[in-house]
């Protein structure tokens, strides 16, 4: 009995370090948006003090310190980064965030070593695939990383903003016809064949398609992500994206909604009181940490009270 019961104690307190760690990152990432980036800095340091193994928080930490122009901390971040398995060379050259290391010899050096790096990975690679489905991913993403600032100029209801929302879907219809033809003939491709973010195009492309579209690729993406092809996360995204265009509840919290006063909330969840055990079984932080990006506090019980009104105007049960 000693021993369940102290291997019970260990699991509740890596429990609780996991978390902290998780809300100390989202922190972090939600101080970067706001462009606090020494705050940033401050939370990502106390972050790696509890755990140093995500190579996507080492790189992002190395933008916030690009930013705030401490470039000896940001290299040092990029090369725990690379240490740790960041191999996305194409988007760390051109990641504007970084443009303060540009030029400098520890800059060269790093990005050389990281392409020798590369070249190795990529041996096998489908190159010309990885190229295109690379070109998808600069369209879905372009004009989508536009979005606060068009809205911020001109206002989200401007007409403005409407021509550049008109673009965007434009653009995901060319992209969707290019997808779907590559999903057809080689099904989804893992990042052993094209690499991680052409892997992640066939995901951002499908989740901005039609619900029917959604609904024909869902399957294939749970074999993906049983076969190690695609993310769990990402998985759980769609997941809710379907059964919320399906008009049921969703079930990681992952989508938004926003009323016309551009307040937001969780859309209409299944079982609250348990939702941070499902998200972090498929790899995503804490409800509460996850929403702070909309300015929201996650408090399970005022949500439960609310749920009803959620149902009524989105018409999800």
């Amino acid at each position: 009995m000693r021993f369940t019961l102290l291997v019970l104690a260990f699991l509740y307190q890596s429990l609780t370090y996991a978390q902290t760690y998780k809300s100390l990152i989202s922190e972090a990432e939600k101080k970067y948006n706001e462009k606090a980036y020494p705050r940033s800095v401050e939370l990502y340091q106390r972050a790696f003090k509890l755990e140093q193994k995500n190579r996507a928080d080492f790189y992002n930490a190395a933008c916030s310190a690009a930013l705030m122009k401490d470039t000896k901390l940001a290299f040092n971040w990029l090369n725990r980064a690379i240490e740790k398995g960041y191999i996305n060379i194409r988007h760390m050259k051109t990641d504007s965030d970084l443009n303060i290391l540009h030029g400098r010899t520890e800059w060269n050096e790093l990005v050389a070593r990281l392409q020798t790096k590369v070249d190795k990975i990529e041996a096998n690679y489908d190159k010309p695939l990885q190229a295109r489905l690379l070109a998808i991913y600069d369209d879905d993403q372009k004009y989508r990383k536009q979005i606060d600032s068009v809205s911020q100029k001109y206002g989200f209801d401007s007409r403005e903003m409407k021509s550049h929302w008109k673009t965007i879907g434009q653009k995901d219809s060319i992209n969707l016809v290019q997808v779907k033809a590559i999903l057809d003939e080689y099904g989804w491709l893992g990042e052993d064949k094209v690499g991680s973010q052409a892997n992640m195009t066939l995901f951002l492309v499908i989740q901005h398609a039609d619900l029917a579209t959604q609904q024909k690729y869902l399957p294939l993406m749970r074999e993906a992500v049983k076969a190690k092809k695609a993310e769990p996360s990402s998985l759980a995204m769609l997941e809710d994206r379907v059964a919320l265009g399906e008009g049921r509840r969703q079930t990681y919290g992952s989508q938004i909604g926003q009323d016309p006063d551009g307040k937001a909330y969780v859309l209409p969840l299944n079982d609250p009181d348990n939702v941070d055990k499902r998200r972090a079984e498929v790899g995503l932080p804490p409800l509460a940490d996850y929403v702070k990006y909309w300015d929201l506090k996650w408090d399970v019980a005022d949500y439960k009270k609310r749920l009803p009104e959620y149902e009524k105007k989105t018409e999800i049960k």
